[in-house]
């Protein structure tokens, strides 16, 4: 074969379009368009590496925080103070494995930017890292793109140092899997059924604790018991990730209620949040709003069948950037009933907020789509306290998910380490008086 037609076939070769992968989490099938990301970046070794590593840290971290958790349990009879310390160190391990498997296996560029709402409380440190400023209590609700979504909202909780008092709505299917679904009930996170009936009474258990519990321990946040506990509930309004089959759903539940249907998010559903509000209604003062993008995703398209499992983490193709918006709105502000039982006047007027705040993130994820970029609050004021002098908007930061300190790789090992060290020193001394007492009757 000559040179010419050699080079003419590479040329037709890297012209055809590469198959996406599918791993469970989207469709299969020879993709439209060149990934966004590039061509693939480690081949099958690199990648079974990749895998290998990434599901020994995984068991080796999850092993240790359940183990941890466990062996901390009695001291739920013992001192409350310390037991609920004790669970939010281990849920902050979590927190940190969440980062350094993002770090280490899908690095990429973090995009973040607000209104004037969030003014002063989004900054970055000297060495590059995003530091956040919000408060020990709120409610925060997101747009749902993509699986990954969840990981970088408590990366942002790792930012403002509560990545110990994240609470997360799951659904009950996730309780029964080994280790994790135990590890999840420890960490006080609320299970839905998605039915009403089964699912109000745990919600009401579950948030009447979250919104009455005061600990005097570690970790009890800045004023110990005359505060109540840190907690940063997290709430996805639309109830699942934008992709081919809930565009469907979205679509369909729009034509029930006469409403046009939206392109870049899905209807979200207001019942479980203005129940949330409800039930903690007079503990938490802002609601904080998260408008989430992926960079390269093509209109149309949805992210989940583009940045797969094995495209994100193993081939080396994550998203170019992931973008955050951040707003806040004063509980206050809200439209909330006025008792348990709201009229049917009163949920209307909450879901008509809602969607007012969806169609906001409509429009948002729009310029997005259209010129790259969020907006930015490049503005600055007086508020707060005089002698901080002026407050100015962060505009964009450009960061990275990582962490602070290297060491803190070892924290969700800290206490089995402990564990080993007692147990080892114990049965050395043990060794130690046997053989003398031993000795000494000989």
């Amino acid at each position: 074969m000559s040179f010419r037609k050699s080079a003419a076939n590479l040329g037709s070769l890297q012209t055809v379009p590469e198959p996406i992968p599918d791993l469970g989490a989207g469709s299969s099938g020879p993709a439209a368009e060149p990934h966004p990301a590039g061509r693939v970046k480690h081949g099958t070794v690199v990648q079974v590496l990749r895998l290998l590593a990434s599901l020994t840290w995984t068991l080796l971290v999850l092993v240790s925080a359940h183990a941890a958790q466990l062996l901390g349990s009695p001291l739920y009879v013992i001192n409350q103070d310390y037991y609920y310390a004790y669970m939010a160190f281990t849920k902050q391990s979590f927190g940190i494995f969440i980062a350094t498997i993002t770090q280490w296996f899908s690095p990429t560029t973090i995009r973040i930017s607000g209104d004037a709402s969030v003014r002063g409380q989004l900054t970055r440190t000297s060495d590059g890292r995003l530091e956040t400023r919000f408060p020990e209590r709120l409610v925060m609700i997101a747009n749902h793109q993509l699986y990954s979504d969840w990981l970088y909202l408590w990366w942002i909780a790792y930012t403002s140092n509560m990545h110990g008092h994240v609470f997360i709505i799951l659904k009950e299917s996730l309780k029964y899997i080994p280790v994790i679904g135990p590890g999840m009930m420890f960490y006080g996170f609320i299970f839905m059924a998605r039915n009403w009936v089964k699912d109000r009474p745990r919600m009401q258990h579950r948030l009447q604790k979250l919104a009455k519990s005061r600990h005097g321990g570690p970790l009890s946040g800045a004023r110990g018991r005359e505060s109540l506990d840190p907690m940063w509930l997290m709430i996805y309004p639309e109830g699942t990730n934008l992709s081919g089959n809930t565009r469907k759903g979205s679509a369909k539940w729009a034509a029930k209620q006469g409403i046009k249907d939206f392109e870049h998010v899905l209807l979200p559903r207001s019942t479980g949040l203005l129940y949330c509000l409800q039930e903690l209604k007079g503990t938490v003062e802002w609601i904080y709003d998260c408008t989430v993008a992926y960079e390269g995703i093509p209109r149309g398209a949805y992210g989940q069948d583009i940045f797969t499992l094995r495209s994100t983490y193993f081939q080396g193709r994550p998203a170019k950037s992931v973008n955050m918006y951040w707003r806040r709105f004063p509980v206050s502000s809200i439209p909330l009933p006025t008792s348990s039982n709201p009229s049917p006047q009163e949920s209307e007027a909450f879901s008509n907020w809602l969607l007012t705040r969806w169609k906001e993130k409509e429009a948002l994820l729009e310029g997005y789509a259209q010129n790259g970029r969020f907006p930015a609050d490049e503005g600055h004021d007086m508020e707060g306290d005089p002698s901080v002098g002026m407050v100015k908007g962060a505009g964009f930061i450009e960061t990275e998910v990582r962490l602070a300190h290297w060491y803190e790789v070892l924290q969700p090992f800290t206490v089995l380490s402990i564990v080993w060290a007692v147990v080892s020193n114990v049965q050395n001394l043990w060794i130690f008086v046997f053989t003398t007492l031993g000795g000494n009757k000989t």
